[in-house]
Protein backbone atom coordinates (compact mmCIF):
# COMPACT_ATOMS: atom_id res chain seq x y z
CA UNK A 1 0.00 0.00 0.00
CA UNK A 2 1.35 3.59 -0.50
CA UNK A 3 0.51 6.69 1.17
CA UNK A 4 0.91 10.38 0.93
CA UNK A 5 2.47 12.23 3.37
CA UNK A 6 1.73 15.93 4.05
CA UNK A 7 4.96 16.79 5.91
CA UNK A 8 5.07 20.10 7.43
CA UNK A 9 9.04 19.77 8.24
CA UNK A 10 11.53 17.22 8.58
CA UNK A 11 11.12 16.65 12.45
CA UNK A 12 7.76 16.42 12.29
CA UNK A 13 8.05 13.56 10.07
CA UNK A 14 10.53 11.10 11.58
CA UNK A 15 8.26 9.52 13.71
CA UNK A 16 4.99 8.95 11.29
CA UNK A 17 7.30 7.80 8.85
CA UNK A 18 8.91 5.52 10.93
CA UNK A 19 5.51 4.12 12.11
CA UNK A 20 4.50 3.98 8.39
CA UNK A 21 7.24 1.94 7.32
CA UNK A 22 6.50 -0.43 10.26
CA UNK A 23 2.88 -0.52 8.55
CA UNK A 24 4.25 -1.76 5.59
CA UNK A 25 3.07 1.49 3.14
CA UNK A 26 5.49 3.05 1.04
CA UNK A 27 5.54 6.70 1.80
CA UNK A 28 5.74 9.65 0.08
CA UNK A 29 6.48 13.03 1.35
CA UNK A 30 4.71 16.01 0.01
CA UNK A 31 5.35 19.47 1.07
CA UNK A 32 3.07 22.18 0.64
CA UNK A 33 5.01 25.90 1.38
CA UNK A 34 2.37 28.91 1.00
CA UNK A 35 1.17 28.88 4.67
CA UNK A 36 5.45 28.88 5.45
CA UNK A 37 5.92 32.51 6.15
CA UNK A 38 8.21 34.46 6.00
CA UNK A 39 9.52 33.23 3.12
CA UNK A 40 13.45 32.29 4.36
CA UNK A 41 11.12 30.34 6.83
CA UNK A 42 10.04 27.91 4.52
CA UNK A 43 13.10 27.85 2.57
CA UNK A 44 14.62 26.48 5.99
CA UNK A 45 12.25 23.88 6.39
CA UNK A 46 12.51 22.79 2.76
CA UNK A 47 16.00 22.53 2.53
CA UNK A 48 16.02 20.35 5.84
CA UNK A 49 13.55 18.56 4.48
CA UNK A 50 15.47 17.42 1.75
CA UNK A 51 18.26 16.55 3.27
CA UNK A 52 16.91 14.44 5.83
CA UNK A 53 14.85 12.95 2.58
CA UNK A 54 17.76 11.91 1.17
CA UNK A 55 19.04 10.24 4.21
CA UNK A 56 16.04 7.64 4.32
CA UNK A 57 15.79 7.32 0.61
CA UNK A 58 11.76 9.10 0.89
CA UNK A 59 10.61 10.84 -2.12
CA UNK A 60 8.83 13.78 -1.50
CA UNK A 61 6.52 16.00 -3.88
CA UNK A 62 6.80 19.51 -3.19
CA UNK A 63 4.67 22.43 -3.87
CA UNK A 64 5.43 24.38 -6.94
CA UNK A 65 3.98 27.46 -5.63
CA UNK A 66 4.68 30.12 -2.94
CA UNK A 67 1.02 31.49 -3.08
CA UNK A 68 1.21 33.49 0.18
CA UNK A 69 -1.36 36.03 -1.23
CA UNK A 70 -4.26 32.67 -1.17
CA UNK A 71 -3.15 31.95 1.98
CA UNK A 72 -3.62 35.34 3.68
CA UNK A 73 -6.91 35.72 1.40
CA UNK A 74 -8.34 32.86 2.94
CA UNK A 75 -7.71 33.87 6.34
CA UNK A 76 -7.67 37.48 6.61
CA UNK A 77 -11.11 38.67 8.51
CA UNK A 78 -11.36 35.19 9.85
CA UNK A 79 -7.69 34.50 12.06
CA UNK A 80 -10.07 33.16 14.67
CA UNK A 81 -10.33 30.35 12.18
CA UNK A 82 -7.22 29.99 10.75
CA UNK A 83 -5.90 26.97 11.72
CA UNK A 84 -8.84 25.05 10.63
CA UNK A 85 -8.84 26.84 7.55
CA UNK A 86 -5.05 25.93 7.33
CA UNK A 87 -5.65 22.26 8.11
CA UNK A 88 -8.09 22.30 5.36
CA UNK A 89 -6.07 23.40 2.49
CA UNK A 90 -3.21 21.40 3.11
CA UNK A 91 -5.22 18.35 3.76
CA UNK A 92 -7.71 19.12 0.59
CA UNK A 93 -4.19 19.54 -1.80
CA UNK A 94 -3.13 16.45 0.04
CA UNK A 95 -6.08 14.30 -0.78
CA UNK A 96 -6.44 15.72 -4.34
CA UNK A 97 -2.87 15.34 -5.44
CA UNK A 98 -3.06 11.34 -3.91
CA UNK A 99 -6.23 10.75 -5.66
CA UNK A 100 -4.45 11.91 -8.83
CA UNK A 101 -1.68 9.79 -8.01
CA UNK A 102 -3.47 7.00 -7.09
CA UNK A 103 -2.46 6.24 -3.64
CA UNK A 104 -4.38 4.04 -1.55
CA UNK A 105 -4.21 6.55 1.37
CA UNK A 106 -3.46 9.95 2.16
CA UNK A 107 -2.22 11.77 5.78
CA UNK A 108 -0.21 13.98 7.67
CA UNK A 109 2.60 15.15 10.02
CA UNK A 110 0.51 17.45 11.82
CA UNK A 111 -1.09 14.20 13.49
CA UNK A 112 2.70 14.17 15.38
CA UNK A 113 2.37 17.58 16.92
CA UNK A 114 0.93 17.71 20.53
CA UNK A 115 0.81 21.50 19.52
CA UNK A 116 -1.62 21.04 16.92
CA UNK A 117 -5.86 20.43 17.29
CA UNK A 118 -5.44 17.08 16.95
CA UNK A 119 -9.63 16.45 16.21
CA UNK A 120 -10.27 19.05 14.35
CA UNK A 121 -7.00 17.84 11.95
CA UNK A 122 -8.66 13.97 12.27
CA UNK A 123 -12.41 15.61 10.68
CA UNK A 124 -10.94 17.39 8.58
CA UNK A 125 -8.86 14.93 6.86
CA UNK A 126 -11.45 12.43 7.14
CA UNK A 127 -14.20 15.32 5.38
CA UNK A 128 -10.98 16.07 2.84
CA UNK A 129 -10.97 12.36 1.81
CA UNK A 130 -14.74 11.52 1.37
CA UNK A 131 -15.13 14.94 -0.68
CA UNK A 132 -12.09 13.46 -3.16
CA UNK A 133 -12.84 9.75 -2.90
CA UNK A 134 -9.25 8.46 -0.98
CA UNK A 135 -9.15 7.59 2.51
CA UNK A 136 -7.50 9.07 5.00
CA UNK A 137 -5.40 7.43 7.34
CA UNK A 138 -5.74 8.29 10.78
CA UNK A 139 -2.90 7.93 13.79
CA UNK A 140 -2.65 9.24 16.95
CA UNK A 141 1.80 10.04 15.80
CA UNK A 142 1.45 12.22 19.38
CA UNK A 143 2.48 8.99 21.06
CA UNK A 144 6.66 9.08 19.62
CA UNK A 145 6.46 13.37 20.17
CA UNK A 146 9.73 12.75 22.63
CA UNK A 147 11.04 10.40 20.39
CA UNK A 148 11.21 12.38 17.65
CA UNK A 149 12.28 15.93 19.63
CA UNK A 150 15.08 13.71 20.37
CA UNK A 151 15.91 12.32 17.41
CA UNK A 152 15.87 15.80 15.31
CA UNK A 153 18.04 16.72 18.02
CA UNK A 154 20.63 14.04 17.37
CA UNK A 155 20.22 14.49 13.82
CA UNK A 156 21.23 17.73 13.78
CA UNK A 157 17.97 19.48 12.30
CA UNK A 158 16.99 22.85 12.23
CA UNK A 159 14.01 23.33 14.72
CA UNK A 160 11.69 25.73 13.85
CA UNK A 161 10.01 27.32 17.20
CA UNK A 162 6.30 28.27 15.49
CA UNK A 163 4.02 26.50 13.28
CA UNK A 164 4.17 27.98 10.15
CA UNK A 165 2.32 31.33 9.61
CA UNK A 166 3.00 34.68 10.26
CA UNK A 167 0.43 34.83 13.12
CA UNK A 168 1.85 31.82 14.85
CA UNK A 169 5.28 33.32 14.50
CA UNK A 170 4.02 36.79 15.83
CA UNK A 171 2.07 34.58 18.74
CA UNK A 172 5.79 33.22 19.81
CA UNK A 173 6.88 36.71 20.92
CA UNK A 174 4.03 39.08 21.31
CA UNK A 175 2.10 39.64 24.80
CA UNK A 176 -0.66 41.83 24.40
CA UNK A 177 -0.62 44.07 27.09
CA UNK A 178 -3.59 43.95 29.95
CA UNK A 179 -5.72 46.94 29.94
CA UNK A 180 -6.44 47.77 33.64
CA UNK A 181 -9.22 50.51 34.46
CA UNK A 182 -7.80 53.34 35.84
CA UNK A 183 -10.21 54.87 38.80
CA UNK A 184 -10.40 58.36 39.98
Amino acid sequence: MNILLHTCCAPCSIFPIQILKKENMDVIGYFFKSNIHPYTECTKRLETLETYAKTIQLRLIIEEEYNLESFIQDVVFRESDRCGLCYHTRLKSTAILAKKGKFDYFSTTLLYSKFQNHELIKIIGENAGRSVGIDFFYYDFRTGWKQGVEESKRMGMYRQQYCGCIYSERDRFYIPKKITPQTG
